[in-house]
């Protein structure tokens, strides 16, 4: 018997129309529920789009946390024993908490509804925006960044998400010379991305302060299993200072399957839209075994995997 985790994805595994049987099998948690919590339709939005109203920051965020918790509910259903710790990817941080039992469902759904909302604001207060590089080292990208930083730039590491896949974020204008310059580190590719600001960066310090009140009236009760933090890559103690802070420090995933693995896990789910944790699995834990349930079909799949 294999003992597992389960993974939740983050912003960006988002697409129209995702989830459509998720919604039909729980409209109690997917329907009138969730959209007084929101202040707008989840279904609408996801099944209808467009596409750049379902990737704006407040509204992906809630759509992923939703259909991933209610796909992690339909699945637990059918599981023989619950998994041994669990870690999500930014926003798959919540819903970890609430597989886990920290948190309900509605308390999650509004503490990420709030997370969206200043994210978004603090975005727009100055332009930003993210770089992925591929096959850069952790080390070489840390020195870049410092040495933009020492030359008055805004440049830092926010995602450590497997060997060889960094991400930085910065101001326009230093993620256009981190394009330039990115031989640098060492990595083979460098793709900017479609996000709104700079992520888990200084950049969202507003955002943080403004979360940080939204955490402080949340009562968190003590999880089932683990729940491993993105801030420490170890099992989370201080949920409310642990979740503020990942806003603006780098989400160390990578390293939390390492500890995750070097902990006994020898198997990973990816439940959510998508398949990116999984991958990221694969690379960071690669004596680990990985399956991906991303609709009702694969639970079945899912149930065979950990015997």
């Amino acid at each position: 018997m294999k003992t597992y985790a389960i993974l939740f994805p983050g912003q960006g595994s988002q697409f129209v129309g995702m989830g459509a049987d998720v919604f039909a099998a729980r409209p109690d948690l997917l329907g009138d529920t969730a959209n007084e919590i929101l202040g707008w339709s989840l279904s609408t939005v996801v099944s209808q789009g467009p596409d750049e109203e379902l990737t704006r920051t407040d509204r992906a965020q809630a759509a992923l946390y939703a259909i991933s918790y209610t796909l992690w509910v339909l699945l637990a259903d059918a599981m023989p024993r619950p998994p041994s710790a669990t870690a999500g990817h930014s926003l798959g941080e919540y819903t970890g908490l609430a597989a886990a039992g920290a948190i309900g469902f509605p308390e999650g759904l509004a503490l990420v509804a709030a997370r969206g909302r200043a994210m978004a604001e603090a975005a727009a207060l100055e332009p930003s925006t993210m770089l992925a590089l591929m096959g850069a080292d952790v080390a070489a990208a840390e020195a870049m960044a410092a040495r933009r930083r020492d030359h008055g730039g805004k440049l830092w590491v926010a995602n450590i998400n497997a060997p060889g896949q960094i991400v930085l974020a910065g101001s326009i204008e230093d993620i256009d010379w981190l394009m330039t310059n990115a031989d640098q580190s060492g990595a083979r590719r460098a793709i900017p991305l479609n996000v709104a600001g700079a992520f888990h960066s200084p950049y969202m310090e507003p955002a943080a302060k403004r979360l940080a009140q939204a955490l402080a009236s949340a009562n968190f009760a003590e999880t089932k299993f683990p729940v491993y933090a993105n801030v420490s890559a170890k099992p989370m103690t201080e949920p409310k200072e642990q979740l503020a802070r990942q806003l603006v420090e780098p989400v160390r995933f990578a390293e939390s399957l390492e500890r995750m693995a070097a902990d006994g896990i020898d198997a990973f789910i990816h439940v959510g839209p998508g398949n990116v944790t999984a991958g990221l699995a694969r690379r960071s834990a690669p004596g680990a075994d990985t399956f991906t349930v991303s609709a009702i079909e694969d639970i079945e799949g899912a149930v065979a995997f950990i015997e």
